[in-house]
């Protein structure tokens, strides 16, 4: 009887690890900036239909980097369950914290007990209401949840982005401000014009569904 292949725990998780970052740095990154009305996801994404970005409720945002289905997966099943969380409750019940806190458990249970983990990063982004600040949260291959502040970045170059942008005062700053610098973050670390740009907005004061895609006539340049 042959004896079973063993391979110790630690050297498993980091195989695991290895595996999904090297899946994710294979995407395109994503960066959410703060502005005086709500918050910008800009995306580099030279596709037009397969989008990156997505409304998820009311006042919240959905992103993801990585492997297209498996995010994708992921952004409907956190689009059900904000619907049921808002019928069977309160629409006001329905938060970002809530939905990353839902990402952050099923990331972390797939990591832990399947062979082959997500190859994702997701960011989720809220625009508060009223003197409400907004929320950014971003949620990693192995369920680890962060509690971003004023901006934030996920996938491959998410490092050198939040370098390129570390010393932008952006408080206060406007839409057009916001969009040239992610833009010119996203130029400096790729060392050229992007392939195609992605953005939308969470926008206050825009009725009671805050999303917004930028159209063709709001994006940055692409030389």
């Amino acid at each position: 009887m042959s004896m079973p292949f063993y391979v110790a725990p630690e050297q498993l998780v980091r195989d695991k690890a290895e595996f999904a970052r090297k899946g994710i740095a294979r995407g395109r990154s994503i960066v959410a900036l703060e502005y005086n009305a709500g918050v910008l996801i800009l995306a580099e994404n030279p596709s037009k239909s397969l989008h990156k970005i997505s409304e998820v409720y009311d006042r919240i945002a959905f992103a993801g980097v990585g492997r297209y289905n498996e995010f994708e997966t992921l952004r409907k099943g956190g689009i059900r369950h904000a619907d049921v969380t808002g019928y069977m409750y309160s629409r006001k019940d329905v938060t970002a914290m809530g939905i990353a806190t839902a990402f952050s458990q099923t990331l972390g249970t797939i990591f832990s007990h399947e062979m082959k983990p997500y190859e994702v990063e997701i960011l989720i982004a809220e625009v508060g209401e009223g003197d409400e600040p907004n929320r950014l949260f971003k949620i990693t291959y192995d369920g680890t949840l962060f509690d971003e502040r004023g901006k934030c970045a996920i996938g491959g170059q998410a490092d050198q982005l939040m370098e390129a942008l570390a010393g932008e005062n952006l408080e206060g700053a406007d839409l057009t401000t916001v969009l040239g610098r992610g833009a010119e973050a996203f130029r400096q670390v790729n060392g050229g014009p992007p392939q195609g740009w992605e953005a939308a907005v969470l926008e206050r004061g825009n009725g009671r569904r805050h999303f917004r895609r930028l159209g063709e006539d709001e994006l940055p340049p692409l030389d």
